[in-house]
């Protein structure tokens, strides 16, 4: 089927990353499903989305079968055919302290830990294992938000969160060898600095410091790529983890 006739299915889509990945989509006339915890915001700007949006708390395990249910009814209508050409985990969180820094091991405590596991990695193996048979009929895609941070120390970031990056790059590369011989390709995007509204104070100066391009990463172009991640453009890879930091990364 042509990319016109597709369906995603992307979490955490309210702002930044997730919102110009649906804007991307859309304007490849993709249908697009989204999932948050927050209603869905009546000045987004596509036509059905009020229509086609699940509201969950991914943080909320007891919450996924409904959820799944309401997700697979919708993509069991005639105009998706029972098929989910693509998969984004984009939704994520990063507590930090009451000041703003980052949460080291000696400052999260469990709750802290289990809230971030569950949000940043258990949802999205059981949004994959529960939606593979749509994912197979379509020889879809899943796409892994990943981080920096999950590959090296970083000054905002909480050791929660990054420990949750982390085992997500190692998940998506565990389903690239589970799905891949379904016809399911599973990847990873790892961005860095990206300019949305969640950057931290001190951030301009990991730009001049540590990024060689010397600027933020803009969400559209962080969009691009998972569109790409998403087509027959990138029919080949499989279980990569790609970075989207301006070179930050070296």
């Amino acid at each position: 089927m042509p990319d016109t006739k597709k369906t995603l299915l992307l979490t955490g889509a309210s702002r930044g990353i997730g919102h110009a990945t649906v804007k991307h989509f859309h304007s490849a006339e993709w249908r697009v499903i989204t999932v948050s915890r927050q209603p869905f915001d009546k000045i987004c700007p596509w036509p059905q989305g009020e229509k086609d949006h699940v509201q969950m708390d991914l943080n909320d395990l007891d919450q996924f079968p409904a959820a799944i249910a309401r997700i697979k009814a919708k993509l069991a209508e005639p105009e998706t055919g029972g098929k989910l050409s693509a998969l984004v985990n984009n939704a994520g969180i990063s507590p930090k302290m009451p000041d703003g820094s980052r949460m080291g091991v000696l400052d999260a405590d469990i709750s802290i830990w289990q809230n971030v596991m569950n949000v940043n990695l258990f949802a999205t193996a059981l949004l994959a294992r529960g939606l593979f048979d749509e994912l197979k009929a379509a020889q879809g895609s899943v796409v892994n938000v990943t981080s920096i941070a999950g590959g090296k120390v970083h000054p905002f970031a909480g050791v929660a969160y990054a420990a949750s990056k982390a085992a997500l790059a190692s998940l998506t590369r565990e389903m690239a060898n589970d799905f891949g011989r379904h016809g399911v390709r599973c990847n990873a995007i790892a961005p860095g600095e990206i300019d949305t509204s969640i950057l931290s104070a001190g951030t301009d100066e990991i730009v001049q410091r540590e990024i060689p391009l010397k600027r933020l990463g803009k969400p559209s172009e962080v969009a691009t790529l998972i569109y790409f991640l998403c087509t027959s453009q990138s029919s080949y890879i499989n279980g990569a983890e790609i970075h989207v930091n301006g070179g930050q990364h070296v």
